[in-house]
């Protein structure tokens, strides 16, 4: 087997175990809290949950620019075995945790040493043929999709079996194992002196440079909206299902089908779009699909049944599976050379950030306009976004000229 491919096929298995190992605590980590650690108070524990939830993409969005940096210099793998060892240690130490405290810092630490997903990324974009990059990004991205859906199901379905604790160290075991997978079977080529030829800045100005490329900004843009849009109605969705559904019986089947219903059409379509994309550009995937997400968020807001809005956000994924794998195939294009895992860890920043602000600003703001208002407004967000990446994408000036290209024009 090609190497490309023996690098996609190991990664996605840690893309898939790594994000399945982040999601599975989501069912039971109020009653973790509350059986384990000894919170009664329910407001307490609600409030607990919020912020452990989002400390580890707090560190996260602070801390995947440094390690960005250090990929480049030193190599993507040695990132990745980084980040794969010391979350599968951290995730097993939660297990052990005594109070909600020690678990707090414990999901930022987890947060901070974070980077399997955007070295697995840049590992792939940089060993992939440029003919198969659009698949490559689709079918990694599906790996995520799928442990980000299957890690609650399982994360539940172990809890009622094992209790609680042993999932973190469950966990820690799976996330272990993926990472000596990598260890041993993803090749790459890294030129380290050549890396440490290229001039060393800080952080900061890393971001400038990558600033000069309105590509990779809208890039960016979308990267964030999309986790905006996805997250900010999502905590008033159970009440809006309770709203549509009329009853309370199998509200909770019903909320929780909602949800997931929009990544199992992810996870179908991103190899797909992805390979279109190899065929007809990411640019126009990238285009079609964030005006298929804008449109698909405009029927939630006037649904009268939880059937079509089951039907409306299953269309909506279907949009949403080609946006990643076609921004990151674009941003591998547009970053100039000896900065891609810099570039994407920036991205993978956007995406904390989006994961941070869509909740609260979906929640401040529904009591004013309510969720269907959350979704229009989303609507009109993914649609400017859309007009940007027209503006920079599909119409790029004449003066930029994607990294790719340059060389091939100085010759």
């Amino acid at each position: 087997m090609e190497r490309w491919k023996i690098n996609l096929a190991v990664l996605w298995f840690g893309q898939f175990f790594v994000l399945a190992g982040m999601t599975m605590i989501i069912p039971f980590l109020a009653l973790y809290l509350q059986q384990d650690l000894g919170l009664t108070d329910k407001h307490e524990i609600a409030v607990w949950s919020g912020v452990i939830f989002a400390g580890n993409f707090v560190t996260s969005f602070l801390f995947q620019p440094l390690w960005g940096k250090l990929a480049d210099r030193y190599g993507r793998k040695v990132m990745l075995l980084r980040s794969g060892f010391g979350m599968a240690i951290v995730m097993t130490l939660m297990g052990f945790a005594a109070s909600p405290w020690q678990l707090l810092l414990l999901r930022m630490l987890n947060g901070t040493i974070s980077g399997f997903n955007p070295a697995a990324v840049a590992l792939v974009s940089t060993t992939t043929p440029k003919q198969h990059m659009g698949f490559a990004m689709g079918l990694l991205q599906s790996g995520a999709i799928a442990g980000t859906i299957l890690g609650p199901f399982f994360g539940g379905v172990m809890a009622d079996a094992f209790g609680f604790r042993p999932i973190f160290y469950i966990t820690g075991a799976l996330i272990f194992i993926a990472t000596l997978l990598a260890l041993f079977l993803v090749g790459e080529t890294f030129d380290r002196k050549e890396a440490a030829s290229h001039p060393q800045v800080s952080v900061l100005q890393g971001f400038r440079e990558l600033s000069h490329v309105p590509q990779l900004m809208a890039l960016y843009g979308v990267t964030f909206l999309i986790q905006f849009a996805m997250l900010s109605p999502m905590p008033l969705m159970p009440l809006y299902v309770q709203e549509l559904h009329g009853s309370v019986e199998n509200l909770a089947f019903w909320a929780g089908f909602v949800g997931s219903v929009t990544g199992l059409s992810n996870l179908i379509s991103s190899p797909v779009l992805g390979r279109l994309s190899d065929r007809i550009g990411g640019e126009r995937i990238l285009g079609i699909a964030l005006v298929g997400s804008a449109i698909m968020f405009i029927p939630q807001a006037f649904v009268t049944s939880v059937g079509q809005l089951v039907v409306v956000r299953f269309a909506l994924g279907v949009f949403l599976g080609g946006l990643i794998p076609a921004v990151n195939a674009l941003i591998r294009q547009y970053t100039p050379e000896g900065m891609e895992s810099r570039a994407y860890s920036f991205n993978t920043s956007t995406l904390s950030l989006g994961n941070m602000i869509g909740p609260v600003f979906g929640g401040a703001v529904s009591g004013f306009i309510g969720i269907q208002g959350v979704f229009l407004v989303s609507a009109v967000l993914l649609l400017a976004n859309a007009f940007w990446v027209r503006r920079s994408l599909l119409k790029p000036p004449r003066s930029t000229v994607p990294n790719s290209n340059r060389k091939e024009e100085q010759s």
